[in-house]
């Protein structure tokens, strides 16, 4: 479990909005959720370069429980834009507060380390930055820009966020940029969006996805939701509708894990025997990818992932030629 205050240099709160909230319970995690504790030379050789490169990860910030298995076959998903978000999602360990100001080194300092880390996938997601004017879609360019300069054979895949009451230009900047894939969580289901949520709309993410492929229907999308919250099977089934209605192509399915006592209450841990139940409906549903697991997350094999999806997309397109002849 993470800690709420965060001991790290100079004492901080690292979610004050939670600091006044009842603690939660907290649940006993059953074995399929037990994962090894980090510590591999591949762990620190990541590690290392993280750190000298002044890099933010998810990895970290989120406490994801994969990382020790991700960094130590060097795949990290870069967090830009800082480390303190502008939101203050019930789910989520980032930090919430005032962000500071951009940092104009920061797309060459990812570059420079998806090069050196000779990654031929890279995920870059972000905070959220609701104090720029273009909700820091610039950033997102410039990141993507200098990767593709400095790994030209890297994938690049970008986890955003929802950029609302942004300009349409601004998401429009980061979908020109060619990302290979546009992935934007809807996390949770409608029902639970002002509880979970608070500060994001559901039907403006499930915009945001639609708005790429409408401009650019060749891109990949992919979008996540996170089950033991509260929600019914049914409602699942209603997101990954109105997710294929949006167009996107890939989705994950992973359980909710509960950051600290004053996130969020786990309602109940997801047998896998049931995630294999939504995956099957999900590929029933047409998506070309699906990932669900108790230990799903959106970046979690994501080179691997990107792969089978070109493979998918291939298959289908040869069959649809095939039906057409």
């Amino acid at each position: 479990m993470a800690v709420v205050i965060d001991k790290l240099g100079e004492p901080r709160p690292r979610h004050p909005e939670k600091q006044n909230r009842p603690e939660t319970p907290l649940l006993r995690k059953p074995d399929w959720l037990r994962v090894r504790a980090p510590g591999s030379p591949g762990y620190a050789a990541t590690r290392e370069i993280v750190k000298t490169h002044r890099l933010v990860t998810v990895c970290e910030e989120a406490a994801c429980p994969n990382i020790g298995e991700c960094w130590d076959k060097s795949h990290a998903t870069f967090m830009i834009l800082g480390e303190v978000c502008t939101r203050a999602c019930a789910f989520c360990n980032v930090a919430t507060g005032k962000p500071d100001a951009l940092d104009p080194d920061e797309p060459a300092r990812v570059g420079d380390a998806v090069a050196k880390m000779g990654l031929k996938h890279v995920v870059i997601t972000s905070v959220d930055r609701d104090d720029l004017t273009d909700g820091g879609a610039g950033q997102f360019v410039g990141v993507i820009r200098a990767i593709r300069a400095a790994s030209p054979g890297t994938t690049v895949e970008i986890l955003t966020p929802d950029f609302m009451r942004k300009p349409l230009s601004a998401v429009e900047a980061v979908i020109d940029a060619r990302p290979d894939v546009f992935n934007h969580n809807l996390e949770t289901v409608p029902r639970l969006y002002l509880s979970i949520r608070p500060g994001a709309r559901y039907y403006n993410s499930l915009r945001l996805l639609e708005r790429v492929k409408e401009r650019d229907p060749t891109q990949f999308t992919k979008s996540g939701v996170m089950v033991g919250l509260g929600e019914s099977k049914e409602e699942v089934m209603q997101v990954m509708d109105d997710m294929r209605s949006a167009g996107v192509d890939f989705i994950t399915i992973g359980q909710y894990l509960q950051p600290t006592r004053k996130h969020a209450a786990i309602d109940r841990f997801v047998h896998p025997d049931e995630f294999r139940g939504l995956e099957e409906i999900a590929r029933a549903k047409g998506f070309l990818m699906v990932s669900a697991s108790p230990l799903t997350r959106s970046s979690h094999h994501a080179g691997e992932d990107f792969a089978r999806l070109q493979a998918a997309r291939t298959a289908k397109d040869g069959r649809t030629k095939d039906a057409a002849a």
